[in-house]
């Protein structure tokens, strides 16, 4: 007899986009003549850069070739890809890393989620609240997390409150905690950590040994000067650090799937006996043997956004959509609602008035302006009370979204 993963009966029994989905197809089917415009689930609308489609159209013309016909590619990725990535996106940061610290995947969402194979199950944890899903369930199927509790916090994870009352800075904690997951520009808050802030948690993780997983999925769109596109920029970060980054709301590749993780050679763990382990050669050995690699079209896509021309394309497209955040912004703030991020991230977190419910002011929006968002209450408990509305959609959707609103709320 077959033995399930008793883990994952732990879950929630859907994911939170999945009920959102529901949700919103109930009402459709109610209301048939009602056009909903949906601000929740962030996902691109601009098309691929056109660089990406010619470097594809070329990269599939060489598959119908036999004397350029690729077929099983490496695993960690194409040196075009990677040398690409290290000459533009760190290089000019004054970092420095060597091809095999760079691995290629299928998106950021795979990674972060993965990366806990190369670590043990009794770890302790400790993330921002709220938080992206992914990183909370992720440790849920592996056991790591406990059990969920009636406060909706996990047992064995350290939740860090980022709110209002404290800018949404989280408070490094008084105790040890062995990985700690930060997400800067933040998914779903839209609020970021200055140079210093971030500092102060890499000189954590440096004096209490404790490995940082940090995505920065979002750091193309980051607008102001003092705030970090990559946690390699903080001094000692290689020695404790692991960052994941995407090409899916850079360059519109939700669609394609391309990302990237770094892993440094200097950074280590350690045995139950003390041995430090370099994580760089474990997290090279999973993926050998569990992932296939990405596939080279698509990393010629990836590769293309790197010329001159992709990168005046790719700011066009994050301009564009953080255009949409600060006209929601303003639009919100208009309308007297107290409204954060937009500024380096595209997503605006958006506080409900007068203490109404996460899942109830949901559903009010849906019915009554017919707009979609996200409720806060679905990325932790401290998520109560905020809606997130993402900056991905149609600018002149944006401006009518912001009109049935400010309409509803007077």
């Amino acid at each position: 007899m077959a033995l399930v993963n008793e883990h994952f009966l732990k879950l929630p029994g859907s994911y939170l986009f999945s009920d959102i989905a529901k949700k919103v197809n109930t009402f459709r089917i109610t209301h048939p003549k009602q056009e909903v415009i949906r601000l929740g689930i962030g996902d691109v609308t601009r098309p691929l850069p056109p660089v990406c489609i010619e470097a594809m159209h070329k990269a599939v013309e060489e598959m119908a070739d036999a004397q350029t016909f690729r077929g099983y590619g490496p695993e960690q990725g194409y040196d075009f890809l990677i040398e690409a990535i290290i000459k533009h996106d760190y290089l000019p940061r004054g970092i420095h890393f060597s091809p095999t610290e760079i691995f290629v995947n299928d998106g950021a969402k795979s990674d972060t989620g993965n990366i806990g194979d190369i670590l043990r199950h009794d770890n302790s944890v400790g993330v921002t609240d709220p938080i992206y899903p992914v990183y909370i369930d992720s440790n849920v199927m592996c056991g790591r997390a406990g059990v969920l509790e009636e406060n909706g916090q996990w047992s064995n994870v350290t939740y860090m409150p980022c709110t209002a009352e404290n800018n949404f800075i989280p408070e490094i904690p008084d105790k040890r905690i062995d990985i700690v997951y930060l997400c800067y520009p933040n998914n779903p808050t839209g609020t970021t950590l200055t140079k210093s802030e971030l500092k102060k948690w890499v000189d954590y993780a440096l004096a209490n040994d404790t490995l940082i997983l940090f995505d920065a999925a979002y750091e193309a769109f980051i607008r102001e000067d003092d705030v970090p596109h990559s946690i390699y920029e903080i001094k000692g970060a290689k020695k404790c650090a692991i960052e994941f980054r995407s090409f899916s709301k850079t360059a519109g590749f939700t669609g394609v799937r391309c990302g990237y993780t770094v892993v440094p050679k200097e950074l280590t763990a350690a045995t139950l006996e003390g041995e430090r382990i370099p994580l760089n050669k474990l997290w090279n050995r999973r993926q050998c043997t569990k992932f296939n690699g990405t596939s080279y079209i698509t990393q010629r896509a990836a590769e293309a956004i790197y010329t001159p021309e992709g990168q005046r394309q790719i700011k066009e497209t994050t301009d564009y959509y953080m255009n949409n955040a600060r006209t929601m912004k303003q639009g919100l703030e208009a309308a007297g609602l107290k409204v954060y991020g937009g500024v380096n991230a595209p997503y605006i977190w958006l506080k409900t008035p007068d203490g109404t419910g996460s899942w109830r002011f949901f559903e009010q929006m849906l019915y009554e302006a017919n707009v979609v968002g996200t409720p806060g209450v679905g990325f932790g408990p401290s998520g109560e009370g905020y809606i997130r509305l993402t900056a991905f959609g149609k600018h002149e959707d944006c401006v009518e979204a912001m009109k049935r609103i400010r309409k509803w709320l007077k």
